[in-house]
C-alpha cells in the first residue's frame, strides 16, 4: 500500500514537557518518517508511512502524551508524500502568531527523586535535578518558544555529559531545557544576615544547622524565597511572627510526606491526592487535635500543609530530619514575596538570620497555591505556582481583553481567543511594592502570550482601587468598568462553561455597588451579558469606616443599638463591659447621625458581627479572621438555626438578620455553648439564602444557582447551603479551579467586557 504523509498540529501545553522527544520515539517505534518542531503556536509534525501506522500514531499521540503535556487541540491534514527516510527533531521556529501555552512549574518527578538519593548517580544530592517530566517552567521563561536561550538557564553552558543526554532521543532529558548537573549548572550559596556570601563546602548543611538552632533561614525556591523555621520550635515560630509582623495569621507548613502528615492531621484519600498532585498546593487539612503546632495556626482547627516539591526541599528535610518546617512567603505583612536576590537582601533584612540561595534567576514571581477540600471537591483559594499560566478554556473566541482584577487578593486576566490566562496571585494593590510588581507582570504576560493589541481593558467599578487607576492611566485600549459582584458570578459561569440567565448568590465582604453603596450580600438574576439585583442583605453600619472591619465589635455594637436602642442586654462580653459610657455614646451618635458610618450589605460583615457577639473575635489581625474563627468554633452541625426575616420594598428583597442577632444575644445571656451559637448562626445564613433562592425561582422559573464570593471559602457554609439547594431541586454550581474570592474576579471582568465588545460590534 502506498505511503501517506500527514501534517499534524498540536496545541496546548506541548513545549517544555518532552512532547517532541515523545513524538520522535513514537514515530520511530512505528517505522514512520518525517520531523517535528516547536513554533510559536505549538508543535507541528510531518509524519509519513503506511496508513494503518499513521492511524496508530494519531491514537497514541492523544492517549500517551507526556505527564506534563496538556493537549487542547490536534488537527491533521494530508500533504504530499516525500519518500525521505528517517525522523528528525528540527530547530524551533519563532515566527508567526504565538498561541503555544507555557507550562506551569512542576514538582520533582519520581525518576529524578530516585536519582537524587542514589549514591551511584552522577546527580546524587544535586539540588537542581530535573528532566522533561518535572522542574521549573513558568518562573524561568522569558519568551517563547520554550528553548533554553529563552529561559534563565541561558547563562549555564551544558557540560558534555548533559549535552549528550540533551541530544539523545532515548534519554529522559532529551531537550529538557533546564537540564544541568554539579559540573555545569546552578549552585547553592550561603549568605549571612546582611546577604554577604559565607564560604562553606556545604551551604545546605550550614542552613540546616541554623534552623536546628532556632534561627530563621530564607530559602530560595522556584517562584521566590520562603522563610523557614522548625515548626516544632515554639520560640522560633514566635520570633518569626514578630519579625514578619504576622501576629496570628496561619503559617504554611512543609512535612516530609503524607505519612508524616497523618501524625498531625486527618487526611482522607481525596486530600492525599491533592497534596501529592503535580501542583503540590498548600492544602488545608483538619488537625488531629487543636493543640497541634499551636503557634503555627492559632485559633484554627485547620493547618495549611504541603510536601516537598523541589529537590532542594527534599534535601532540606532529609538533611535535617525535620518533622515539619514552617515555609512561609518571604515578605513583611502583605508585601509581595521576595524573588530577586538583591531585593531579598534588602527586604528581608532584620527578618532572616541567614540565606540559603542559588544562582538560577527567577524571572516570574509565584507564591504557593492554596486549596481547600470541600464537600463538592477541592477549591483553589489562591491560584499561583503549579497552576499559572494554564488557561481556562472559554465557550468561544473573544477579542483580546485585559482584566485588571480587584484591590485585594489581586490577579489579572488576559483573554486571547478562546483562552483566559489568569495571572499568578499578585496580592493587595494598596501596597506600592505590590502595585509595581503588578505592572511588571502585566507587561510580561502581554509579551509572553503575544497578544498584540488589547481591544479593551476591564476594571472594577470602585474608582479608588489601584487597578481602576491603572485602567484610567493606561493608553493601550478603552477602559470598561464591571460591577464587582457581577464579575464574581461571571467568573463561575465562565469556569463552568455556563451561559444564559440564572440565579447568583454572591457573598463577600466589600464591593462597590452601582448605587455607590457597599454591596456584598447579593442575589442576582442574569448572566454573562447583564444582571438584575433582585435581593440583598439588610445593611449594617460600619462606625469608623475601615476601622470597623478591623474591630468587628463596632459593627456588633451598632447592630445592638439598632435592635435594642439604649436598653442593650447584659452580655458576657469583656469588650462590651470594658466600654466606657462616653465611648458607647460617641459610637451611638456616630451611627445615628451617619458620621463616618457607611452602611454595608456585605455578608462578611454579618459574620464579623456574629463573631464579636458570640465572644469569638472582636478585633482582627488579618483579613477574614473573625469569620474564620466563627467557623472554627463549630463542633457539629445543628438543624435549627436562628430566625431570619425577608422583607420586600419596590421589588427588592431584603434578608434581615436582626432577629438572628437578637436570638444569638439571648443564647449568650442564657450561657449556651459557643459551638452551638456558631452553628446556629451559620444555619441562619443557610436558611435565609435558601429561602431567598426559592422565592426568586418562584418568580422567575430559574433553576440554576451560582455561589461565589469570598464567604464561600467557608466549608461549613458551602457544604450546608449546597446540600440544601440541591435538596430543593436546584442545579448548583460552585468554584473549583478559580478562586471564589477576589482572586477570581478578573476572569469574570474579562468575559463580561469581551462580550460587551462583541455585542457592540455585532449590533
Amino acid at each position: 500500500m502506498k505511503n501517506e504523509r500527514l501534517l499534524v498540529k498540536a496545541e496546548g501545553i506541548v513545549q517544555g514537557v518532552g512532547f517532541r522527544p515523545f513524538v520522535f520515539n513514537l514515530a520511530q517505534s512505528l517505522g514512520l518518517s518525517g520531523h517535528v518542531f516547536n513554533h510559536s503556536r505549538g508543535v507541528d509534525v510531518e509524519v509519513e508511512g503506511a496508513p494503518e501506522a499513521l492511524v496508530r500514531f494519531m491514537t497514541r499521540l492523544r492517549e500517551e502524551a507526556p505527564p506534563l503535556a496538556h493537549i487542547i487541540r490536534v488537527t491533521q491534514e494530508p500533504i504530499p508524500a516525500l519518500g525521505k527516510p528517517g525522523f528528525a527533531i528540527k530547530h524551533s521556529d519563532a515566527a508567526g502568531a504565538r498561541t503555544a501555552l507555557v507550562a506551569p512549574d512542576s514538582d520533582v518527578c519520581a525518576d529524578c527523586l530516585r536519582e537524587l538519593f542514589d549514591p551511584h548517580d552522577r546527580r546524587y544530592l544535586y539540588p537542581f535535578i530535573n528532566c522533561t517530566n518535572c522542574g521549573p517552567r513558568f518562573t524561568i521563561i522569558r519568551d517563547i518558544p520554550y528553548d533554553r536561550p529563552n529561559t534563565t538557564m541561558s547563562g549555564f553552558a551544558m557540560c558534555q555529559s548533559c549535552r549528550n543526554e540533551y541530544e539523545n532521543p532515548e534519554d529522559r532529558r532529551f531537550h529538557a531545557q533546564p537540564v544541568a548537573c554539579q559540573a555545569c549548572g546552578p549552585r547553592l550559596a550561603y549568605h549571612d544576615a546582611g546577604f554577604r556570601p559565607i564560604k562553606t563546602n556545604n551551604p545546605l548543611a550550614a542552613a540546616v544547622e541554623k534552623i536546628k538552632q532556632g534561627m530563621i533561614v530564607a530559602v530560595k525556591g522556584i517562584g521566590g524565597y520562603h522563610l523557614a523555621v522548625d515548626a516544632t520550635n515554639q520560640k522560633a515560630v514566635m520570633r518569626l511572627r514578630e519579625r514578619k509582623r504576622r501576629d496570628e495569621k496561619p503559617f504554611a507548613v512543609m512535612v516530609p510526606s503524607v505519612k508524616a502528615l497523618k501524625m498531625l492531621a486527618r487526611v482522607d484519600e481525596r486530600e492525599e491526592a491533592l497534596i501529592n498532585s503535580r501542583a503540590h498546593p498548600i492544602t488545608l487539612v483538619e488537625k488531629i487535635k487543636p493543640g497541634v503546632l499551636a503557634g503555627v495556626s492559632p485559633g484554627n482547627r485547620y493547618i495549611g500543609v504541603m510536601t516537598p516539591y523541589t529537590p532542594l526541599h527534599h534535601l532540606l528535610l532529609t538533611e535535617g530530619l525535620f518533622f515539619a518546617l514552617v515555609m512561609t512567603s518571604a515578605n513583611i505583612s502583605d508585601d509581595p514575596i521576595a524573588y530577586k536576590d538583591e531585593d531579598a537582601g534588602q527586604r528581608l533584612a532584620g527578618i532572616a538570620d541567614v540565606y540559603l540561595t542559588h544562582d538560577r534567576e527567577i524571572f516570574a514571581r509565584a507564591d504557593d497555591s492554596i486549596e481547600r477540600p470541600m464537600g463538592h471537591g477541592p477549591v483553589v483559594l489562591r491560584r499561583s505556582r503549579g497552576y499559572t499560566p494554564v488557561p481556562i478554556l472559554l465557550d468561544r473566541e473573544y477579542p483580546a481583553t485585559l482584566a485588571l482584577g480587584g484591590e485585594l487578593k489581586n490577579t489579572f486576566c488576559l483573554v486571547k481567543g478562546d483562552r483566559a490566562f489568569i495571572s499568578q496571585h499578585m496580592g493587595d494593590l494598596k501596597y506600592q511594592s505590590v502595585y509595581e510588581s503588578y505592572q511588571q507582570a502585566i507587561a510580561s504576560f502581554i509579551k509572553l502570550m503575544d497578544v498584540g493589541e488589547v481591544a479593551v481593558v476591564a476594571h472594577d467599578m470602585h474608582p479608588e482601587y489601584m487597578s481602576s487607576r491603572f485602567a484610567a492611566d493606561q493608553a493601550m485600549a478603552p477602559a470598561m468598568a464591571v460591577q464587582h459582584h457581577h464579575a464574581h458570578m461571571a467568573s463561575l459561569m465562565a469556569e463552568t462553561h455556563q451561559d444564559g440567565d440564572a440565579i447568583g448568590i454572591i457573598f463577600d465582604g466589600t464591593g462597590y455597588g452601582e448605587d455607590g453603596a457597599i454591596w456584598g450580600g447579593e442575589f442576582f438574576v442574569g448572566g454573562l451579558d447583564g444582571y438584575r439585583r433582585i435581593g440583598t442583605v439588610k445593611p449594617a453600619p460600619l462606625p469608623g469606616g475601615d476601622k470597623a472591619i478591623e474591630e468587628p465589635w463596632r459593627i456588633a455594637l451598632a447592630i445592638l443599638f439598632r435592635i435594642y436602642g439604649d436598653d442593650i442586654p447584659k452580655l458576657p462580653l469583656p469588650w462590651l463591659e470594658s466600654l466606657g459610657t462616653q465611648e458607647r455614646e460617641n459610637l451611638r451618635l456616630m451611627v445615628a447621625k451617619g458620621l463616618n458610618s457607611p452602611l454595608s450589605h456585605g455578608m462578611g460583615r454579618m459574620f464579623d458581627a456574629a463573631s464579636a457577639l458570640a465572644g469569638v473575635r472582636h478585633k482582627i489581625n488579618y483579613e477574614g479572621q473573625a469569620a474564620m474563627e466563627l467557623e472554627m468554633a463549630i463542633e457539629k452541625p445543628v438543624e435549627e438555626g436562628y430566625p431570619v426575616g425577608i422583607e420586600e420594598d419596590n421589588g427588592m428583597l431584603t434578608l434581615d438578620f436582626d432577629k438572628a442577632f437578637k436570638a444569638l444575644c439571648a443564647d449568650m445571656v442564657s450561657g449556651a455553648p459557643r459551638p452551638i451559637i456558631a452553628a446556629r448562626f451559620h444555619q441562619a445564613v443557610v436558611d435565609g439564602a435558601a429561602s431567598m433562592a426559592g422565592i426568586i425561582r418562584d418568580r422567575t422559573g430559574l433553576q440554576r444557582v451560582f455561589l461565589s464570593g469570598g464567604v464561600f471559602q467557608n466549608r461549613y457554609l458551602s457544604d450546608r447551603l449546597g446540600a440544601r439547594l440541591e435538596g430543593l431541586g436546584f442545579a448548583l454550581f460552585r468554584h473549583g479551579r478559580v478562586p471564589p474570592n477576589d482572586g477570581g474576579i478578573s476572569l469574570g471582568q474579562a468575559v463580561i467586557a469581551a462580550r460587551r465588545l462583541l455585542a457592540k460590534k455585532e449590533g
